[in-house]
């Protein structure tokens, strides 16, 4: 049984009117995500890849609920995610979480770094299964400081004090609070020079490695999503045109768009 499982997914937009008015020219509406079907599987990294626009971002918001389909069915460990109900909604984002594309945007300028990481245990009550919350709370964003790589001395520091690669660890942290089963990286190194964003993959690997992690890497770069994916899901104009193992993919590519975004990134083999 797969841990995320999504049938038919589709998500509409209506298309903007046009300054005269009236409707724009050709089709009143924007198919972000085209009848997707897809399966993720406890503790592999399914890497989506395409190029801006494509929908990628958007059919990771959709996995998680944070935007509602238009049609389709999404399941999480065999539960339909859109049947649940708020309460149990709440409940299940315990184990599906985010880190988003932007380190600067991402992370509330007026919390300091142990408000930020603590809010997901406050909002959730996990601190009382330590004891005392407050010394639980503190003890829990310590210890996933030290997972990122980050010192406990950074505690009362706020996200301006920070460089990029800083900054989305502190939201990886975040992003690890509750102890999710499955997380949807979305770009999460697009906005960091090169060396910075390989020293944010090599964390993933290793965090997924040490908390048994599922991951949705969502990426326009081949390159990386190749080190670090599983397998690898192509998307073009909403839909997934090709999907197979990472080998399978980089090396034998079988649709057309597949092939030109290898052959912009020469640094991966056809």
């Amino acid at each position: 049984m797969a841990l995320v499982e999504i049938r038919k997914l589709t998500k509409i937009y209506p298309q903007g009117k046009t300054v005269f008015g009236g409707g724009a020219r050709g089709s009143n509406e924007v198919r972000a995500v085209d009848d997707v079907a897809l399966d993720i599987h406890a503790g592999e990294t399914l890497g989506l890849v395409g190029e801006s626009g494509s929908g990628k971002s958007t059919l990771g918001r959709l996995m998680l609920r944070l935007i509602d389909p238009t049609s389709g069915s999404i399941r999480f460990e065999d539960r339909d995610l859109l049947a649940a109900s708020r309460g149990e909604m709440r409940r299940l984002r315990r184990d599906m979480q985010i880190i988003f594309q932007d380190p600067f945007a991402s992370l509330d300028p007026r919390f300091r770094v142990e408000d930020i990481i603590a809010e997901p245990l406050v909002i959730h009550r996990d601190s009382q299964r330590n004891g005392n919350a407050k010394d639980g709370v503190r003890a829990r964003v310590i210890e996933l400081l030290r997972a990122v790589g980050l010192d406990e001395s950074i505690l009362r520091r706020f996200p301006h004090e920070f460089s990029g690669g800083q900054r989305q660890r502190i939201g990886i942290a975040r992003a690890l609070a509750l102890r999710p089963k499955f997380i949807v990286a979305d770009e999460p190194v697009s906005a960091l020079d090169v060396s910075v964003g390989a020293q944010i993959v090599n964390l993933l690997a290793q965090l997924q490695r040490d908390f048994g992690l599922t991951y949705l890497f969502i990426s326009h770069s081949m390159p990386v999503v190749r080190y670090l994916a599983t397998r690898i899901a192509v998307m073009y104009r909403g839909k997934i045109v090709e999907i197979g193992s990472t080998e399978q993919i980089t090396e034998r590519p079988q649709h057309p768009y597949t092939r030109s975004l290898i052959e912009a990134t020469p640094d991966v083999a056809v």
